[in-house]
């Protein structure tokens, strides 16, 4: 029998999804050695009996609002800060993050405060029981007023019965459980996961109702496998921690009604996750002042410095090469500071491993961060401590010159709210109105290594 998949006839990866209008024992995209299954064949009658149709009429675009609408508060105002504001009405929302992070605490959580204001939530679970869900409210507190359950795992009886409840918010936990009648094959693949969000996401455009959907990463940082439902949802959030610290990041890797890369911190209690208000004063709360290899930046974190300590080790290399070992900062941006150091800085580190770490579990990719990995490293390498109270900020070069940074102002108002006193700068920040902080310029990479590990406190200029 002739089956169809997307309106004709064919076969399918199970992997990727890869269509193929003939047979093959691989797929030629992602080179995997399963064969290629037989489309399914689509159900005759209409299960999407919610759909409007005037919704895929013809509209002039000068014609239609742009007022997205009053967004829904998640409780938590750090989260809505990641979010641009809180939850857009119509959203679909994925929080990835690895299995046991704090996912399901974290939606329990929100569910918890919009019930508060009297919307109701309806929460979707394909992995626990309504006992084992209770089990957690109990444990955090929450009585589950206007929070109904479902265990559910078929999208179309999913769709059923948001369509007789018509709730406030929908959380889904978690996506790999999915399935539809659409699909004959088992729940988590990349095609059933994909045809799933496919439904609700039409579903919550045509009813205007958020979906926040609940999402494992796997240990190459991946979303159910490949990463298909990033480009199918509106916005993606990633909860990360290390495993032994108590402290919980949410980051926003996509986001079409707010600004990308913002950052949020919480904290696992006993009794659900706390946010942090002030991640700056909490990140360097147990850090040493005159520890050697230990260098303070104001990081830009989305719309707002946050101050991280970066930690650099150096040791004799005993393999052939030495090693470059970096967590929560960018491998390739340490290879390139530390053979910067080598050249320009004339430091004998083409022998000796580097280790480096951003303490509290944080990562960052910003490029004014260069000059503080630069000292951290310099100064275990030298075994002298940066000089107390100062702040490296500057992009470094391949030649070893320093480069301006974004949103300078606002990083050196966070440091001296911290009570820094002192900064070091590229020489094109003089014309900037430095208040509070005493400003060391330097032109290039050995410069302020010479000043950052002096004892020396007058003003150096180029």
């Amino acid at each position: 029998m002739t089956k169809k998949l997307f309106g004709r006839n064919g076969f399918f990866c199970s992997d990727c999804g890869y269509e193929s209008l003939k047979w093959m024992g691989f797929c030629s995209s992602c080179h995997s050695n399963q064969p290629l299954v037989e489309a399914p064949s689509m159900p005759s009658s209409n299960t999407k009996r919610w759909i409007n149709n005037a919704s895929s009429e013809l509209k002039e675009l000068v014609s239609i609002a742009h007022d997205i609408g009053s967004r829904i508060s998640s409780g938590f105002p750090e989260l809505d800060r990641v979010l641009g504001g809180g939850i857009v009405r119509g959203s679909l929302i994925l929080v990835a993050g690895e299995p046991g992070i704090g996912k399901s605490t974290l939606l329990l959580q929100i569910a918890h405060q919009i019930s508060m204001t009297q919307r109701t939530i309806t929460y979707i679970s394909g992995e626990e029981s309504n006992h084992q869900i209770k089990l957690r409210s109990n444990r955090l507190g929450i009585s589950g007023e206007n929070v109904f359950l479902l265990t559910e795992t078929n999208v179309e009886t999913i769709v059923e019965r948001l369509e007789a409840k018509l709730p406030s918010l929908v959380i889904i936990d978690s996506v790999q459980t999915l399935s539809s009648f659409d699909v004959s094959l088992a729940p988590g693949s990349i095609t059933q996961v994909r045809s799933s969000v496919r439904t609700l996401l039409e579903w919550a455009k045509i009813r205007n109702t958020p979906i926040l959907l609940s999402g494992h990463v796997t240990k190459d940082g991946t979303i159910a496998g490949p990463r298909v439902l990033e480009h199918m949802v509106d916005a993606v959030l990633y909860l990360e921690g290390e495993p032994l610290s108590a402290n919980r990041i949410v980051h926003s890797q996509k986001n079409r009604f707010g600004s990308t890369n913002e950052v949020a911190i919480f904290s696992m209690e006993s009794d659900g996750l706390k946010e942090i208000a002030d991640p700056s004063q909490t990140l360097l709360a147990n850090r040493s002042h005159d520890a050697v290899g230990s260098s303070v930046v104001p990081a830009i974190g989305g719309s707002r410095p946050i101050m991280v300590e970066i930690q650099a080790l150096t040791s004799p290399a005993y393999g052939p090469s030495p090693r470059r070992a970096a967590n929560g900062i960018d491998p390739g941006r340490l290879v390139m500071i530390s053979t910067v150091l080598a050249q320009r800085a004339h430091l004998n580190i083409g022998n000796r491993d580097v280790t480096v770490n951003v303490a509290g579990g944080l990562r960052i990719s910003d490029p004014g961060c260069d000059l503080a990995l630069a000292l951290a490293i310099a100064s275990c390498l030298k075994d002298l401590p940066i000089k107390q109270g100062l702040v490296p900020i500057g992009e470094v070069g391949l030649n070893g010159e320093l480069r301006p940074v974004s949103q300078l102002d606002r990083r050196l108002q966070e440091a001296s709210r911290l009570g820094f006193t002192s900064c070091i700068l590229p020489v094109s920040a003089q014309h900037h109105k430095i208040q509070g902080l005493n400003p060391l310029f330097a032109t290039n990479i050995s410069m302020a290594i010479r000043i950052g590990l002096s004892n020396q406190t007058e003003n150096h200029s180029p």
